[in-house]
């Protein structure tokens, strides 16, 4: 876990980890790829529960599931490869580097793309409604959003402006899993910055509790926890991609997913309005109406 250190010549700060993986027998785990696994676990675990309390059978999660996660991991790569070519492509960058998922990078909204597109295979092969799997689901994906970022944080990436502020955040500078050393063998230290990855991380945590008690209060219409979702997360998103310093694209002064976040939440609302007072999803909507179970 995290703690915060106080040393004379920093400060109060939250210190990054050195090591970004771990070799076990020939196998090389990457903590990047942990963090992605255990939000996936929590996600699969909510959703399910969700989904029978919306007439799903016990399991039918799991098979859509597997269709979803792959669709969803590869998603989020393309995004990330499309709107950072110059990571992977630009002169003195390794192609191949695009293809090593396991070292950072996925775009939420290639995963959210691709992904809906595999729950809804995943939906027709089981014969249930995705827009119901869809509302099942979506707090979860917070959760595995904020659980997903803390693989950032095991790379040291993803971070704002320098700080002075009592939680900046320390970062390494990092080659092949590991922080650099110095001639006195001391990793070595870039700076302190805002930990926009926290910030992330923490907002999405608040956002899937709020989804989870408003869709409980007021069970919202079908779509309209799916829509909720995306104006949740983009209202987070919109202000904490301003903060960010790392490499990105720009249109008329803006990093790509600030635009991509503004267009979504506007969107999004529209949808939610429009869809928030209709009859709440179902996996079969044509049976009897969802259980009174809690999420």
């Amino acid at each position: 876990m995290t703690t915060v250190k106080v040393l004379s010549e920093a400060g109060a700060y939250i210190p990054s980890p050195t090591v970004s993986a771990f070799q076990l027998g020939p196998v090389m785990i990457h903590f990047y790829a942990l963090c992605i696994l255990a939000g996936i676990a929590l996600a699969t675990y909510l959703t399910e529960r969700r989904f029978v309390a919306r007439d799903a059978a016990p399991g039918t999660t799991f098979d859509i599931i597997i269709w979803a996660v792959p669709f969803g991991i590869v998603g989020g790569r393309i995004y990330h490869v499309i709107t950072d070519p110059q990571l992977y492509f630009a002169a003195g960058q390794d192609p191949w580097d695009a293809l090593r998922i396991w070292e950072g990078g996925l775009g939420i909204w290639g995963a959210v793309a691709l992904g809906a597109l595999g729950a809804w295979i995943g939906c027709r092969r089981n014969n249930v409604s995705f827009l119901a799997f869809a509302d099942s689901a979506a707090p979860g994906l917070l959760f595995a959003q904020s659980l997903g970022r803390w693989g950032n944080w095991f790379n040291n990436e993803l971070y704002g402006e320098p700080t002075n502020v009592p939680w900046k955040l320390e970062i390494h500078e990092m080659a092949a899993g590991r922080a650099v050393l110095d001639a006195a063998g001391n990793p070595v230290v870039l700076g302190y910055f805002h930990p926009t990855f926290l910030y992330e991380s923490l907002w999405t945590l608040a956002a899937g509790i709020i989804l989870l008690l408003i869709d409980r209060k007021w069970r919202i219409g079908a779509g309209g926890v799916l829509a909720l979702y995306a104006v949740l997360y983009t209202a987070g998103r919109f202000f904490i991609e301003l903060m960010r310093t790392d490499s990105a694209n720009l249109i008329l002064g803006l990093r790509v997913n600030t635009w991509v976040s503004g267009v979504v939440f506007a969107a999004s609302l529209v949808v939610f309005i429009r869809r928030r007072n209709h009859d709440r999803s179902r996996a079969h909507p044509e049976e009897l109406p969802d259980k009174q179970v809690s999420p």
